[in-house]
């Protein structure tokens, strides 16, 4: 299965050893995320040093793990799909249509827990609760 990573779902892995982190570690998914997720990790970084109770050598190794766990897209790609997300994503938050394109463009569901993206119905919407079932690991 293929999702794209809403920014929550990577900030709530680097804050704490969760189901969500489970889920982006053993989950047998194509996990896509986009350059603006990443700038606003850095962005909330400090807060999430803080609420993690982590170091920042810490924060680095649990980012890198992430990372080889996340698929950047490239720019380019997500913009070929921008048109359609306006018109389906804007009304409701434009500061998710990217996320919208994002999957549009990979042909892929998005992982978040907004509950405004349950207000369009052009992509499939998948809580973390959806996904924990599907997930094999081991505590």
């Amino acid at each position: 299965m293929n999702l794209v990573v809403n920014t929550n779902r990577i900030i709530a892995a680097l804050i704490k050893d969760s189901f969500t982190r489970k889920i982006i570690f053993h989950g047998n998914f194509e996990l896509f995320t986009i350059p603006m997720s990443e700038e606003e990790v850095q962005r909330y970084r400090t807060e999430i040093l803080q609420k993690a109770r982590i170091t920042p050598s810490q924060f680095g190794v649990i980012i890198e793990k992430l990372n080889e766990k996340l698929i950047l897209l490239p720019d380019e790609l997500v913009e070929t799909k921008m048109k359609e997300a306006k018109k389906i994503m804007d009304k409701i938050d434009k500061d998710d249509t990217i996320f919208i394109a994002a999957a549009l463009a990979t042909k892929s569901g998005i992982w978040s827990e907004d509950k405004h993206f349950q207000r369009q119905n052009k992509v499939k919407i998948w809580k973390t609760r959806d996904l924990m079932s599907l997930v094999d690991y081991e505590d």
